[in-house]
């Protein structure tokens, strides 16, 4: 999890990651992010260092971990950033629990739309829990961290293929591999991502947005991205065009830039009670 605040009453950040990743996706933009906020970076259930239970790994059981953890550190309220799952996660956190939110920040986000990698649509199907073991042994994992920390060594970097190894790398895990199973499950099934937002964005007119989303994502396709820009009033859309399906880890110099210029130029969303009530009542016809 990130670390103490950087100052009393500073601007709070909540980092969410994606499926099978934890709050290590963050390393390479956290600490400047530090800098100017209170950064909060958690693991969500069934991810990286949290417990592992039979749990209800739904958004809505996720939206409702991350409001308990906002409860327990004492913040009243954020900027919520998330990034492939952990942006669906962001949008039902929204719209459960609007009066903690101040912005939302959705990178690269699943929930936008049905299309999603072929490899994480195959692992819904019957059985696939079973064949997990040998698609990821723990053999594999030691000889590629072996031959990951030889490129470190001589200076390569490969953000993406690193990202990749360590949500592979985390599958390896016997608890690990059953939390991803019910959170894959949760949202996407053998035909593409089975939840979606599009019929709730109308309600972050309401909430200050931007979309930030890598050209060349082999995930989640960038059309998500525009759809989603053009179906939110007042949003901002930022393309990096020389990233993949992890922007911050690609370009994590331009994703502060980006980020920091959206908090610092737009004013928290002031929720107004009845107005939300009433814009939930009437449904997208009001936009």
């Amino acid at each position: 999890m990130g670390g103490p605040p950087v100052a009393e009453g500073a601007p709070v950040v909540l980092l969410v990651h994606g499926m099978a990743g934890s709050s290590a996706t963050w390393k390479e933009v956290l600490p400047a992010l530090a800098e100017r906020y209170t950064v909060v970076a958690p693991d969500l259930l069934g991810h990286g260092e949290s417990d592992k239970p039979a749990h209800d790994y739904s958004l809505g059981g996720h939206a409702n971990v991350l409001r308990d953890l906002m409860i327990a550190l004492g913040i009243e309220r954020a900027t919520v950033v998330g990034q492939s799952l952990g942006g669906g996660v962001a949008m039902q956190f929204t719209y459960q629990h609007p009066d903690r939110a101040e912005r939302l920040v959705l990178v690269s986000s699943g929930g936008l739309g049905p299309e999603v990698s072929w490899m994480l649509r195959a692992l819904t199907l019957p059985g696939a829990e079973y064949l997990m073991p040998l698609v990821f042994p723990g053999v594999v994992r030691q000889c590629g961290n072996v031959v990951s920390r030889q490129l470190r060594r001589i200076g390569i970097r490969a953000p993406h293929l690193e990202q990749e190894w360590r949500a592979y790398v985390s599958l390896t895990e016997p608890a690990n591999r059953q939390s991803f199973v019910r959170t894959l499950r949760a949202v996407v099934g053998p035909g593409g991502q089975t939840v979606s937002a599009h019929d709730r964005l109308y309600l972050a007119s309401q909430l200050p947005t931007l979309i930030l989303w890598g050209e060349r994502d082999r995930i989640i396709p960038v059309h998500h991205a525009q759809a989603a820009h053009e179906a939110i009033p007042g949003s901002r859309l930022v393309l990096f065009e020389e990233s993949g399906h992890f922007p911050h880890a690609e370009e994590p110099y331009r994703f502060v830039d980006e980020v920091v210029a959206f908090i610092e130029s737009t004013d928290p969303m002031q929720l107004d009670e009845p107005a939300w009530r009433a814009l939930l009542a009437a449904g997208p016809a009001v936009r």
